[in-house]
């Protein structure tokens, strides 16, 4: 039986880095580019990169749309680091774009600092199959912060008490990168959703 297709989105940041950790934990990935691509994935990782540029892209190429009318049908979507930010429902002091508004959160972008701040650390990430919690690196660069979390969002990992993962339902968003670090957890999940 083949591996379902996982979708990354391509249109600009570091979609290759999850193209290579899907194919790691034997998951079909494919990037996607137009809405005939999406057409072909059972979920969507939105990579981080400049928010603002990848909104207008997607928005260029009618993927927004195509997007939120896939998540409503039950389509996983996961969003990290600027992808957290364009699933959010509101970003703090963003008048540039709207984001795709896919789970109930608002979002400061850059909270942690500029791009000489980022850093590498530990994050607990809860066990979505047992109740002990473990332990993934996880990768900060330029990180927005939640900084409201609607009741119905679940936190899935946090980093110095600070929610820095959360899902609710068939979506999830994370402010720190695992791509990078070569962390497989939140993939895994993602996989698991579909």
């Amino acid at each position: 039986m083949l591996a379902p297709t996982i979708g990354v989105l391509a249109l600009q940041g570091d979609f290759e880095e999850h193209m290579h950790l899907l194919h790691s934990i034997g998951a079909g990935a494919a990037e996607i580019r137009s809405r005939p691509d999406l057409s072909k994935c059972a979920a969507l990782i939105i990579p981080g990169g400049e928010s603002t540029t990848i909104s207008r892209l997607m928005l260029g190429t009618g993927l927004d749309k195509e997007i939120k009318s896939r998540v409503r049908k039950g389509m996983p979507v996961y969003g990290t680091c600027a992808g957290a930010i364009l699933v959010a429902k509101k970003v703090l002091g963003e008048k540039r774009f709207r984001p795709l508004g896919l789970i109930g959160i608002e979002v400061e972008r850059n909270a942690y600092g500029r791009q000489v701040d980022s850093f590498e650390a530990n994050v607990e990430m809860k066990n979505v199959n047992r109740d002990d919690p473990r332990k993934i690196r996880g990768v900060f660069i330029r990180a927005p912060v939640f900084r409201r979390i609607d009741k119905s969002v679940e936190v899935l990992a946090s980093f110095g008490g600070r929610p820095v993962l959360v899902r609710q339902g068939n979506v999830i968003a994370g402010t720190f990168h695992p791509e990078i670090a070569g962390e497989k957890a939140v993939h895994e999940l993602l996989l698991r959703l579909i």
